[in-house]
Parts: structure tokens; sequence; C-alpha cells
């Protein structure tokens, strides 16, 4: 008999909740997505939003483009089914952390709509919030990292976003937060985002255990 979907059986019904671990870390969990091009301050703020919350105390994960893709999925490329995968595994993960009572901090390209809208829909729309971190392609390309930006000019990285591969910004209306980083310097972009993050991961200090 071949191990299919019915013959899985879920146990989460015997494990402790989301709520009973917020009460425990004196947190609400909550999953912030970073998304932009390549160079755009996303892994930027991340790591400094994380390191600050771990500082005052919260209970904090990091997943980051770079790590995973060198590792959980090393085995994926970049074509259109690929990047599917890549998020579709990248959210299951963070739901983990997440049903975990951890405030997860995530750093990806995810240059589709319709990504961000899986990563939503894996996680809890609710318990999800996408943070667009804005800086114009030739912003970018001038500030080009890691060389990629000359490496995909030159044909040497093929489907690179932005350049071979599209990316689409947020509608007027998605609930998406909007962090223009060619015009705020990273402790001015950092600022605005606490001031929006706390409201979100602050518990009720009223219950107890």
């Amino acid at each position: 008999m071949s191990l299919d979907k019915d013959n899985l059986h879920s146990e989460f019904h015997r494990m402790q909740d989301r709520r009973t671990k917020e009460i425990l870390f004196q947190q609400r969990a909550h999953v912030f997505w970073f998304y932009g091009l390549s160079g755009s301050g996303k892994t930027t703020l991340a790591t400094a939003i994380e390191q600050r919350l771990t500082y005052q105390g919260y209970k904090t994960k990091i997943l980051d483009g770079d790590n995973i893709r060198g590792g959980l999925n090393k085995d994926l490329g970049f074509s259109d089914e690929d990047r599917l995968e890549n998020i579709r595994r990248i959210s299951e993960v963070a739901k983990l952390f997440y049903d975990a009572g951890v405030i997860v901090i995530c750093s990806f390209i995810t240059p589709k709509r319709e990504l961000r809208q899986l990563a939503r829909e894996v996680i809890g729309e609710q318990g999800c919030t996408p943070i667009f971190t804005r800086a114009s392609f030739e912003t970018c390309a001038e500030r080009d990292v890691h060389g990629l930006y000359a490496k995909a000019k030159s044909g040497e990285i093929k489907n690179f976003t932005g350049h071979g591969s599209g990316f689409e910004e947020p509608f007027a209306d998605d609930p998406d937060w909007i962090i223009p980083t060619d015009e705020l310097s990273e402790y001015d972009a950092m600022t605005e985002l606490l001031k929006r993050i706390h409201p979100v991961i602050e518990f009720e200090s009223a219950i107890t255990i």
C-alpha cells in the first residue's frame, strides 16, 4: 500500500494551540512578509527589525531567501513553477512557527501578486502582513550589493527579477504596507515599521495562564 493523502492523519488537534503559546510568550504571533527587488533593503530591514524585537524580549524567527534557497529549497530553480513551489514551502514553514506563537519575519523577493496571495492563504490572512520595500530598479542596480544586476546585464543570470522576469507592485487597495526605502534612511524606515508592528504583536496584559 502506497503512502498517499488518504493515509495521512494529522495530529494538530493533540498539540498545544497558538493561543496557549501566545499566553506563555506574552506576545501575539504574526508573520511579517518583506518583499521587493533584490537590493531594495528588505533583508536589511528584516534583520534590523528582528534584532530590535529580540532585544525587547519577543520570540522571533527570521526566514531569508538565500538561506532557504541554500537548504530547504536548494532543489528549486527560478522558473514560474519553481518560484511558486518555493513560496509554498516557505509559507508552510512560516505557518508552523506562527502556530507555535512566534513572530516570523520573512524576506523574499516574491515578485508576483499571486505568490503573495498564496503565502497569505497558507498562513492565514489575519496572521500575515506583506511589507513592500519599494525602491526603483535603477536605485537597486546602483546599490548592487552582491553584483547580481551586473551579472544579469551580462547574461550570466537568467530570469533575474526586474531584468528578464517581471515584478508586480501592490495595488492601491491591497493590505500591504509600503516602505519607500529609496526615500527613507534605514533608521527612519525601521522606526516607521516598529510603530506599525508593535500594535500588531502586543499582547493583552490582562490575560494570564
